[in-house]
């Protein structure tokens, strides 16, 4: 009997997320899970969220709350419910005026030095899981370096045009495929905006499994 190759093809799912993003980290925690159950490969896309909404001409997040799901005490909540449900811990920052953008720096910087997820989630985790601070560059090496990766290397990567110039491709990537926040997962051209749409990822890829 010949097999249908096309069923031994592994279905791809990018996410694109920022680790500076309460959402994405929830959904961060759940990809390996996701993984597993569906046996997909999920790539991961550091991206700067706020970099999406400037391209859009629209940020929510400027002036005040254009609904209360967008204020600040209602997406705490929700984001410590979520994380009730999933079983892993969440704390809001100290305060929020960090570099969200140094963070996806160095998600970016670690990819192009070979990390995997383990330090993307790490990153993530140090903002909203283990409630580290202050969220500077040492902190960022110091993760680095628990992942083998060298410190000086990993803080070159940070701080290079490349880097940045890599975040800004992303950006405009995930824009121009229509997205408009994070976190973002594409199945294809199919787009899934935000933490509670991995149900909807998970029956897609469920379904196409057994197509």
């Amino acid at each position: 009997m010949k097999l249908d190759s096309r069923r031994a093809v592994t279905a791809q799912v990018e996410f694109f997320f920022s680790p500076a993003s309460r959402y994405s980290y929830l959904a961060a925690t759940q990809i390996a899970g996701l993984e597993r159950e569906t046996g997909c490969s999920v790539v991961w896309r550091p991206v700067h969220g706020s970099e999406i909404r400037r391209l859009r001409g629209r940020d929510p997040f400027h002036g005040p709350a254009l609904s209360g799901q967008y204020e600040h005490a209602y997406r705490a909540s929700d984001a410590e419910a979520w994380a009730a449900l999933y079983g892993v811990p969440f704390r809001e920052p100290r305060e929020f005026h960090f570099d969200y953008e140094l963070l996806v720096r160095g998600a970016v910087a670690g990819q192009s030095l070979g990390c995997g997820p383990d330090l993307l989630l790490s990153i993530a985790d140090a903002v909203f899981g283990s409630g580290r601070w202050p969220l500077d560059e040492s902190l960022l090496a110091e993760l680095a370096e628990a992942h083998d990766l060298a410190r000086d290397p990993f803080v070159a990567a940070v701080r290079s045009d490349r880097t940045a110039e890599a975040l800004a491709e992303t950006a405009r990537e995930a824009f121009e495929r229509g997205a408009f926040g994070v976190p973002t997962f594409f199945i294809g051209s199919r787009m899934f905006w935000g933490n509670d749409r991995l149900a909807l990822v998970r029956h897609a890829l469920v379904t196409e499994r057994k197509a």
